[in-house]
């Protein structure tokens, strides 16, 4: 989707959270809320989430400033493309809310309600326009988290539900279709089945926060980032998958480990609750705690991406959105004719958190992580993207050189120009260099070879971006070969 203005109705917690979410998208964002001080709150929460909306991924254009803010929630209904609504959960505040954005948005705008457990159909009730309507329901924090349950009413049109798909889709999340119209919708359901037992153990004295959080975090936690509660267990299940784990363990269903009904909230329990979790924090600030939140759930995500399982395919699905909307924009892939800069300038980024070693800098993979993305942005300018790929054709790396010249820190910009040193229709000889604004950090010569990967041998490069190739390669020629290009690697005779 091309850049849109996305409507915010409500900024808090959630409202912040679509806010950065939409901006690092690069849509517009136009957004009210009647508290006292919230246009001054919602900026300071992007700013605090930006760094790491940043480390996620922007897209190019993405801006914090696309924020304005309305005098009126008409005024958001009216000049939006989209309208998430994320008001107090409370029916009747969200009611009289909706009925105001639905008088105010034109009748073709979607309206979705965060809402985390009312049913649509309630909500819909005296609308002008019900169809529109259906709820959007995130995952805290928003800029980070990619579920979103998409849940219709009984008036809502099936337009307004596919529309919701493909916009959520345009914001890299995972748009789950809740089917039934049930309160509390999939997640929340067996999150609140989780929390019931939790307040259960705590009001027994059987454990701490901590220790229970520690039951989750260090064991089962780990494993539903890649799987839900069906699959893990199928697999427990061995050969026989679920039916042999059901045989197995399913009497135990019959056994009072559980106590589902929700213990009394008296007050010795909200202090203990309270106090516990207090504990737990060790006098971290709720800022600390949300940086390390975010720190952590980052690292789970691209730890999944080699995977592509669950958050690490959508971190992998963004990271090639990301270049082919930079290819698009920033560095339009090549055209016959047009002029070729000597040398390219097709990759930046900034030294991440996890790129950094116990010495407090950049360290080797990282430096090879960082080439290899330029590597990537080469190949789509040449033509080499998911769809060449997919037809069974890639560029291999056969060999790598690494020259490093200065040590690179956490959050310090970084910027690789690419050379083509040499090619022939089956091998590619290029070299990056890294810098730091002028300053060189690091070298990375390679040496690739264009495979089949069908047939798992080397093969000449499909026309398109062997024409490609031979531009490039023509217009560094004149180029001087750097210093430290190791000659056994070069094609042809220039650089031998």
């Amino acid at each position: 989707m091309t850049s849109r203005t996305i409507g915010l109705a409500g900024t808090g917690v959630i409202g912040s959270g679509w806010a950065v979410r939409a901006l690092a998208r690069s849509h517009d964002v136009i957004a009210w809320d009647p508290a006292h001080g919230a246009e001054d709150r919602l900026r300071s929460g992007i700013e605090r989430a930006w760094p790491a909306a940043t480390r996620l991924g922007l897209f190019p254009g993405a801006d914090p400033a696309r924020l304005r803010w309305a005098a009126t929630p008409e005024e958001v209904a009216a000049g939006s493309d989209w309208v998430q609504e994320s008001a107090p959960e409370d029916e009747p505040v969200k009611r009289s809310l909706l009925s105001r954005l639905d008088a105010a948005a034109d009748p073709t705008t979607v309206i979705a309600s965060s809402s985390s457990g009312l049913l649509p159909s309630r909500l819909a009730g005296g609308l002008s326009h019900p169809e529109r309507l259906l709820i959007g329901h995130p995952f805290n924090p928003v800029y980070l988290l990619p579920l979103v349950e998409v849940v219709p009413g009984e008036a809502t049109a099936e337009e307004a539900v596919a529309a919701a798909m493909a916009h959520y889709d345009d914001l890299v999340m995972h748009p789950l279709l809740v089917r039934n119209e049930v309160e509390g919708y999939l997640s929340d359901r067996l999150q609140e089945a989780l929390w019931r037992e939790n307040l259960h153990l705590v009001n027994d004295g059987a454990a701490t926060t901590a220790e229970l959080d520690d039951s989750i975090v260090y064991g089962p936690g780990l494993r539903w980032a890649a799987m839900g509660t069906n699959l893990t267990f199928h697999l427990a299940g061995g050969e026989g998958g679920m039916r042999h784990m059901l045989g197995q363990f399913g009497p135990a269903l019959k056994l009072p480990w559980t106590r589902l009904k929700a213990p009394e909230l008296t007050e010795d329990l909200i202090e203990a609750m309270a106090s516990s979790c207090e504990d737990q924090a060790g006098g971290r600030s709720i800022a600390e705690l949300e940086r390390q939140r975010d720190d952590c759930l980052l690292a789970v995500m691209r730890a999944l991406r080699p995977s592509s399982i669950g958050a690490g395919r959508l971190i992998a699905e963004r990271e090639a959105r990301i270049l082919a909307a930079k290819a698009s924009t920033e560095a339009a892939p090549w055209t016959p004719g047009a002029e070729i800069p000597a040398p390219l300038n097709l990759y930046s980024a900034v030294v991440e958190p996890d790129w950094v070693d116990y010495n407090g800098h950049m360290t080797e993979w990282a430096f090879l992580t960082a080439f290899g993305w330029a590597s990537d942005a080469l190949f789509r300018y040449v033509g080499i993207d998911e769809s060449y790929r997919n037809g069974g054709h890639s560029y291999y790396t056969v060999e790598t050189h690494l020259n490093h010249l200065r040590e690179a820190s956490e959050g310090e910009p970084l910027r690789v120009t690419t050379q083509v040193l040499g090619s022939d229709v089956k091998r590619l000889h290029i070299f990056h260099t890294m810098y730091r604004d002028a300053e060189m950090l690091c070298t990375g010569e390679q040496m690739l070879v264009h495979v089949d990967t069908a047939a798992g041998r080397s093969a000449p490069v499909l026309p398109g971006p062997a024409a490609a190739v031979s531009a490039v390669t023509a217009a560094h020629d004149s180029m001087p070969a750097p210093p430290q290009v190791r000659g056994c690697m070069a094609v042809g005779t220039k650089h031998e």
